[in-house]
């Protein structure tokens, strides 16, 4: 199968794919099909601003198969960089559409990361809403169990979800994913927190209007030190902007 290139942009150096959900979908089933390795990162504006200091972090992104663009911040960079992204794919709505479309088409999931029980329920309520999806596993896990790696491979998944959180899930993917040998291997942070209902997410108009993040501030105020990354993201890509203009 012949590979096409996926058109992308970078902002402050790490790699954003343009591509909308649908676009998202029919790559990920190219991937599965191929019965390959593949690394799908869920890029925000905390991921980019981790990568400046972060070079780890920022292989990990640069080098995975896809980047889906997950955050109003990355959407309103790309269109003052004049290469507008096309629509947010976040990691919550990801898991929620591949599982309508592992349904449909016979793929199984397995489902790892979250706090104690949080991938089983979240597997469940997905199970219930698509009975026809396969669920190869749930699990917590932690990264550092090696445990881990042959209790996965012997389900055999053709998706993995991976809930610890941006950089470990991601990195751990990165390390492990030929080992593992699974096609598709996403980091979706806290989607299975939404999906199980640990979490409330937030209202739809408020999601629409590009305020998902502070709805969940205020849900989640120790998450404080996590959106400082927000104005730094704007500073630097404002600056970024800037140098090229007067360039």
């Amino acid at each position: 199968m012949k590979s096409q290139r996926i058109d992308e942009i970078k902002i402050l150096g790490v790699k954003v794919n343009l591509i909308d959900f649908q676009e998202t979908l029919d790559i990920i089933e190219r991937f599965i099909q191929k019965n390959k390795p593949h690394q799908i990162v869920t890029v925000n504006p905390e991921f980019i601003i981790a990568a400046q200091k972060d070079e780890e972090s920022r292989r990990v992104l640069n080098q995975a198969a896809l980047a889906v663009p997950d955050g109003i911040g990355v959407i309103w960079a790309s269109k003052l960089f004049k290469k507008p992204l096309k629509e947010r794919v976040t990691g919550v709505d990801l898991v929620e559409r591949l599982a309508e479309l592992a349904s449909k088409k016979g793929y199984s999931v397995y489902f790892l990361g979250g706090e104690e029980g949080v991938a089983r329920k979240a597997s469940q309520i997905l199970k219930a809403r698509y009975p026809r999806l396969r669920v190869a596993g749930y699990k917590a896990g932690r990264p550092y169990d090696l445990d881990l790696i042959p209790q996965i491979k012997k389900t055999k998944p053709d998706i993995l979800f991976v809930a610890w959180g941006f950089p470990k899930q991601d990195k751990w993917i990165a390390k492990y994913k030929a080992r593992l040998g699974i096609p598709v291997c996403i980091g979706v942070g806290g989607a299975f927190d939404f999906i199980s209902k640990k979490v409330p997410r937030a209202p739809v108009w408020l999601q629409n209007l590009g305020l998902e993040w502070l709805y969940r501030l205020i849900k989640q105020p120790w998450r404080i030190k996590r959106q400082l990354a927000l104005p730094k993201f704007v500073y630097l890509v404002f600056r970024e902007y800037l140098t090229k203009k007067d360039a």
